[in-house]
């Protein structure tokens, strides 16, 4: 497809979404699920003037490009106070959540949609991860608690790479690739991704930037550690390094993170719709509905039940209100990393491949759609609960959720 009809479908929607951007902050209305649907419309599924190969490797380079930025703005945003005292809730979802997540789906995918145990524990693992992009317009706002952005910003930037061994491992059973040893690859991968962000975070915040170039500077760090982590031996897991990464710099260097978030938003932005667009071009009715009701019946399964349950088990014993609870459930959407994974999972041609595929684009539709939605009504409620008196103390405003012990 030429390069000359791409630029001008992304140009033009571009200049659309400017010029009704105050709308949207106004209203329910998204961006994000607007851009899905423009994409959808203009692509495989519409008038075909996008047409995009899924399993080209420009789509997939897009949307890792795309969760390298948004894990490192989303890094950047995680506040060092918050990080030492209040770890319990993201460790909890990420150590219990999501695998419980995983497990449910595959559990309701077999019974349901009648996928083999491996291929249903391959469609768990890429559902069980929440995304960093839809998820952004919340942990970015001020007004919510601080506690549910830490945790929702925490566990969305570190379950994208924790996912992947999972998803890997079980794409290499399903290949009959007899070399591959999961355990090893899950202990190289995760640890080796930490200790890369961390360390190559630290040697970025000892150089002197100029203050005009460090939004520049804090995009290149993003890239450099991404493919040093997962391009040069010993590999490790680059979305892990490039959130840690982000952190450590954003905590050592407090300067750069204000830098980068006036500087680089438009980037950001362009990033993010841009992929949205080109998933949505992906896209056809007749793919994403091969399972007919059982395909819709996963979907709801997924964001509704299988999410919700895990983070209700997961966060037992804490003192964290019903409310905040169930805020922090809803907000598990699917969007890059599960799309970016299903088509790494489509590119290596296994049984069943494509069906998966389809399933996992139908739950991110969805998701896009729904959170994209409610993402800021849903926000408004929370904050405007929180600044409500505590029952039986009028004047007394409630305890903040972010002041919750974990």
């Amino acid at each position: 497809m030429k390069l000359e009809i791409v630029l001008l479908v992304l140009g033009g929607l571009l200049m659309a979404g400017a010029l009704v951007a105050g709308l949207v902050r106004r209203s329910f209305l998204s961006l994000a699920a607007l851009f899905v649907l423009a994409g959808f419309a203009l692509g495989q599924g519409g008038l075909e003037v996008l047409e995009f190969d899924a399993r080209s490797g420009f789509v997939h380079d897009l949307a890792v490009i795309a969760l390298i930025v948004i894990l490192f703005r989303d890094g950047l945003e995680v506040e060092a106070e918050m990080l030492q005292k209040a770890w319990h809730l993201p460790f909890r979802k990420l150590a219990l959540g999501m695998p419980i997540t995983g497990a449910l789906v595959a559990v309701f995918a077999h019974w349901v949609v009648g996928l083999g145990w491996l291929e249903s524990c391959l469609l768990g693992a890429l559902l069980s991860p929440t995304d960093p992009v839809l998820s952004s317009s919340v942990v970015t706002n001020p007004r919510v608690p601080r506690l549910v952005r830490h945790s929702l910003n925490l566990e969305s930037g570190l379950n994208d790479g924790l996912a992947l061994p999972a998803v890997l491992a079980f794409t290499a059973a399903l290949g009959a690739d007899d070399d591959f040893v999961w355990w090893q690859f899950v202990l190289q991968d995760v640890t080796l991704g930490f200790a890369f962000g961390v360390g190559l975070g630290w040697v970025a915040s000892k150089l002197t930037i100029p203050s005009h170039a460090q939004s520049l500077y804090g995009l290149g760090v993003g890239f450099a550690i991404y493919g040093i982590t997962a391009g040069l031996p010993p590999e490790g897991n680059g979305f892990i390094a490039v959130f840690t990464g982000a952190i450590t710099l954003g905590i050592l260097r407090p300067d750069l993170h204000s830098s980068f978030e006036h500087g680089a938003e438009e980037i950001l932005e362009i990033v993010k719709l841009g992929i949205f667009v080109v998933f949505g071009s992906l896209l056809t009715l007749d793919g994403l509905f091969t399972d007919g009701w059982a395909a819709v019946a996963v979907v709801v399964f997924t964001l509704v039940v299988a999410r919700t349950a895990a983070v209700w088990i997961a966060l037992a014993g804490t003192r964290v209100d019903a409310a905040t609870k169930g805020f922090m459930a809803w907000f598990g959407p699917k969007g890059v990393a599960t799309m970016t994974f299903s088509l790494l999972v489509l590119a290596e041609g296994i049984p069943d491949g494509e069906r998966i595929f389809n399933l996992a684009a139908l739950c991110v539709f969805a998701s896009v759609l729904v959170h994209g939605l409610t993402d800021t009504p849903g926000s408004e409620w929370l904050i405007r609960r929180e600044a409500r008196p505590a029952p039986g103390r009028p004047g007394t405003p409630r305890r903040p959720a972010g002041d919750a012990p974990a």
